[in-house]
């Protein structure tokens, strides 16, 4: 009774004893506490303490967007993703796996794109837009794949429609800035069927298309120092290359060939990266130094040798390029990566070339080495990339 009285008074109920027995010894000792056994059964409700368990990291889903592999590209050697273009998107999907806190999905068939977006809206935090060959590979569609985006309300890095409207068409940017008292080169437009034109520029100059990017076009027989050879090269480029619109022939500035890189969105928080300079030491005397298709494209040629640099330039002449990429990223709403192509005539004074909105993200391309001059991998100029875009996009913080 007395056992009984202590379990119930402990919370224990429907106190039964079981058994009451003795140890079986031969010894015949005073075994204490052992000497006598009662089993008792009894029912105890216990209010037990929430186990501690790891919760589990929330991760932001993204998906990428990238080119269609499976579909031509002019732009790219013999029109097709090489072992080289492969490579450079497997680069991509190891670096972005690196990163913490986030969850990767790649699309890259253009066929079903549409639908595809259309299925992840609502299931993923952010698009990650590097579909810088444009919709179905064309260049001129780039924009096309942001506009989309917004029709269908899904956030995403880098800059919007407009802006690639904008930086597609060189003399169209070539007069913003002008109308913005920033320097450009002297040139002169040539539409399709103009079959006569006057040049009141110097030789030498260069030819490029007005509409393109990734040097399309832009060859070591681009720059000319004649008459002949301006027609020849309009020729070339119409011909060779299947390019039926618009040409600009630009004054050909002998200076230093710079790169800005911007990450992030002026005039709040950006970090512009050190101005990068073309290292044209290791061309054969005689070939003009510009960074064109084959350096880009042609492993064969001897511009495929270029490197980048730290550019060393006057203090006030960094900060004046600065600047003016600062404001031109404001004025053509540029987001969260941008590239800038600058040139010094013989007296020393830049010249805007190209504004590059949402420019080559590859791990060996022009905003990958500007990155790595400020000490930042690859991998890390993608998280700011991301996190560039999520602060802009004011995307709530669920990492």
């Amino acid at each position: 009774d007395g056992l009984k009285t202590l379990l119930e008074k402990a919370n224990f109920s429907e106190v039964t004893f079981a058994a009451n027995f003795k140890p079986d010894s031969e010894r015949n000792q005073d075994l204490g506490m052992m000497e006598q056994r009662i089993i008792a059964v009894a029912t105890i409700k216990k209010e037990w303490s929430k186990s501690k368990t790891k919760t589990r990291e929330k991760l932001r889903e993204v998906a990428v967007l990238l080119g269609d592999p499976e579909k031509p590209d002019i732009i790219k050697p013999n029109k097709v993703f090489d072992d080289d273009a492969i490579y450079t998107i497997c680069r991509l999907e190891e670096s972005l796996r690196e990163l913490k806190g986030y969850n990767f999905t790649f699309f890259k068939n253009h066929d079903t794109l549409a639908q595809d977006l259309l299925k992840i809206k609502g299931k993923v935090d952010l698009v990650l837009n590097l579909c810088d060959e444009g919709f179905m590979n064309e260049a001129m569609k780039e924009l096309h794949v942001p506009a989309l985006l917004e029709m269908l309300g899904i956030p995403y890095t880098g800059s919007g429609p407009q802006c690639l409207a904008y930086a597609y068409d060189k003399s169209l940017i070539r007069g913003i800035a002008k109308e913005m008292d920033i320097p450009v080169a002297d040139a002169v437009f040539i539409k399709p069927e103009d079959t006569t034109f006057s040049l009141p520029i110097k030789f030498p100059s260069i030819v490029k298309p007005n509409f393109g990017d990734s040097s399309f076009g832009i060859t070591e027989k681009s720059v000319v120092n004649d008459i002949e050879e301006l027609i020849d090269t309009i020729q070339r480029i119409r011909t060779d290359f299947g390019y039926d619109k618009p040409l600009l022939v630009e004054e050909f500035l002998s200076g230093q060939d710079l790169t800005v890189g911007i990450l992030g969105n002026p005039p709040g928080s950006y970090i512009a990266l050190p101005i990068a300079e073309e290292d044209y030491s290791v061309l054969p005397e005689g070939l003009p130094q510009i960074c064109g298709y084959e350096a880009k494209w042609k492993p064969d040629s001897p511009y495929w040798n270029l490197r980048s640099i730290r550019a060393e330039l006057p203090e006030e002449t960094k900060q004046s390029i600065i600047e003016w990429c600062v404001s031109l990223s404001e004025r053509l709403g540029c987001r969260d990566y941008t590239r800038f192509d600058w040139r010094l005539n013989g007296e020393g004074m830049p010249h805007l070339l190209e504004v590059n909105p949402n420019p080559g993200w590859c791990w060996d391309g022009h905003l990958a080495k500007m990155a790595a001059l400020n000490e930042i991998s690859y991998p890390e100029m993608l998280s700011k990339i991301l996190q560039f875009a999520i602060e802009r996009l004011g995307i709530e913080n669920g990492i």
